[in-house]
């Protein structure tokens, strides 16, 4: 049985749309306070209205987690705020461009690579000691199920994403005698702006929502 979310402070990445800002909401509901993480800040000032009305609060931090750097600034504005971080969900991620790998462009193979998994290397950096100042925590990171397979033209996704599960799994060792839980979560194919992007035209009736897998993630965070 989950216990009381109050008091909980929650950092979600991708914040402003798809399943990071069904998390965000569905976290407002158990009255956790929120660290929204997105580029588009009009999006995120239209979900911090949406907390508000929930009953919890957020702060929104309108910033582009390819400048890494960045993420430490913001791991040193949270401790001196709040000194802990109980609960962190890292969603923001990109496809890049579906194309044969000799016709890529090394700009695209960077900011794939740079988004879906050096940036989860510096969230964990700059987190860990957030992290371990929590009585108990959770990091979430969510991968993708479909890059297990052998692909063509969907080199820099699949490879960011197996990747970012291998990274995971060799953190999860490192800590495992701390008090934090780090999760890779596969959420399926979901119905999003994202997917729409690279698969128009698509039949999306058979796909997942995100308000419905915002809750499985929900349910895997037991205080």
């Amino acid at each position: 049985m989950q216990k009381d979310m109050k008091n909980k402070i929650a950092l979600i990445t991708g914040a402003s749309r798809g399943l990071g800002r069904s998390v965000a909401k569905s976290l407002a509901k158990k009255g956790v306070e929120l660290i929204l993480v997105a580029r588009t800040i009009s999006a995120l000032e239209e979900l911090d209205d949406e907390i508000k009305s929930l009953g919890s609060k957020s702060t929104i931090v309108p910033m582009d987690l390819e400048d890494n750097d960045s993420i430490d600034v913001l791991g040193g504005e949270i401790h001196k705020k709040w000194g802990k971080l109980d609960i962190l969900v890292s969603s923001a991620a990109t496809v890049g461009e579906i194309t044969p790998v000799s016709h890529l462009d090394p700009k695209i193979w960077n900011k794939v690579i740079n988004l879906n998994l050096s940036v989860n290397f510096r969230l964990i950096r700059s987190f860990e000691p957030l992290l371990k100042n929590s009585s108990q925590s959770y990091a979430i990171f969510v991968s993708d199920n479909n890059s297990k397979s052998i692909k063509p033209f969907w080199a820099p996704y699949n490879i960011s994403k197996l990747g970012l599960e291998n990274l995971i799994k060799i953190w999860k060792k490192e800590i495992e005698r701390t008090n934090i839980k780090a999760i890779i979560f596969e959420p399926g194919d979901m119905k999003t702006a994202m997917r729409a992007s690279f698969m128009p035209g698509e039949n999306n009736k058979n796909l997942n929502n995100p308000e419905d897998i915002s809750e499985k993630i929900i349910d895997l965070i037991k205080f």
